[in-house]
């Protein structure tokens, strides 16, 4: 039943952004009350990396708020027009104000050294920590910046080589150094499941991070603010819903497919150039497809 509503709603053909939008709304609604919650339970974080800039103002309009972006050039060119334009829209009675506060922007992929300090500064979440140096450069970060930075941790739970993601058996013990850190708060766990056309694929890895997530929570791991299970991507959200998420990433399911024009070679090229990412792959993608 999930695999099939699935594949309905990761259609992305020449649909309208709203027709995909509120079909990827409903989705994630008939698969919260499967799993015995409300569709507000759930947190769709629009990744935005190859859309364009209208299209993210369009999806804000309708009252989206939580966007995702690979990269941190991105997210600050991003931010910069969408607070432009949000503060225009509340001065200007001709244009009718967003209805939601400015957008939360997620940063979903590896995080490069240098660039740290500004993710920390511009980001509502860090979903990309997988590894004890790159939490120590975001708690260095938010300590000159005098912030609380919130962070998930990424794990490798489909036990594919060459993916991001610490392995199962470090995560507890990796959540417990997050723990004596001043300027850091680690608020969950995140995974990418295996790629493939059938979502059921995807349920092993889910199930693994959902037991690992409740195990930290019995125990205690992470205080009041550990309640963040992100797992799902446009090709089998549906699936992670049902085994627990609380937060997904849908690209192509609510942008369509392909790459916005002038978005993402440039930023690709940038990556390779620049210095090594903060203890994660080059190659890893770490959002959505």
């Amino acid at each position: 039943m999930a695999s099939t509503d699935q594949r309905q709603g990761a259609e992305t053909g020449a649909d309208s952004l709203r027709e995909r939008y509120e079909r990827v709304m409903s989705n994630v609604s008939v698969s919260a009350r499967r799993s015995g919650r409300a569709a507000s339970e759930v947190v769709v974080v629009a990744v935005s990396k190859y859309a364009d800039i209208d299209a993210v103002r369009e999806l804000v309009g309708y009252g989206h708020r939580d966007f995702g972006e690979n990269h941190v050039q991105s997210i600050v060119q991003r931010a910069a027009v969408i607070d432009e334009w949000w503060a225009r829209s509340k001065a200007l009675p001709s244009v009718r104000p967003p209805k939601v506060a400015p957008v939360r922007w997620h940063m979903i992929g590896p995080i490069q050294r240098n660039k740290v300090r500004k993710a920390v500064e511009l980001c509502r979440l860090i979903h990309s920590c997988d590894n004890l140096r790159v939490i120590e450069d975001v708690q260095q970060a938010a300590n000159r910046l005098k912030v609380m930075s919130d962070v998930l941790l990424q794990v490798n739970t489909s036990g594919e080589e060459g993916k991001s993601g610490c392995a199962p058996a470090a995560a507890m013990h990796l959540i417990e150094m997050v723990e004596t850190m001043v300027n850091v708060r680690v608020r969950g766990m995140m995974t990418m499941a295996p790629y493939g056309e059938d979502p059921e694929r995807a349920r092993p890895a889910f199930e693994r991070l959902r037991e690992l997530f409740e195990e930290a929570r019995r125990i205690g791991l992470g205080g009041e603010h550990f309640n963040i299970l992100s797992m799902g991507m446009s090709g089998d959200y549906q699936v992670a819903i049902e085994e627990g998420s609380n937060m997904v990433r849908v690209g192509s399911g609510i942008f369509g497919e392909g790459r916005a024009e002038g978005t993402g070679a440039g930023e690709d090229e940038e990556t390779r150039r620049d210095e090594p990412q903060s203890g994660a792959s080059a190659t890893d993608e770490g959002g959505d497809d």
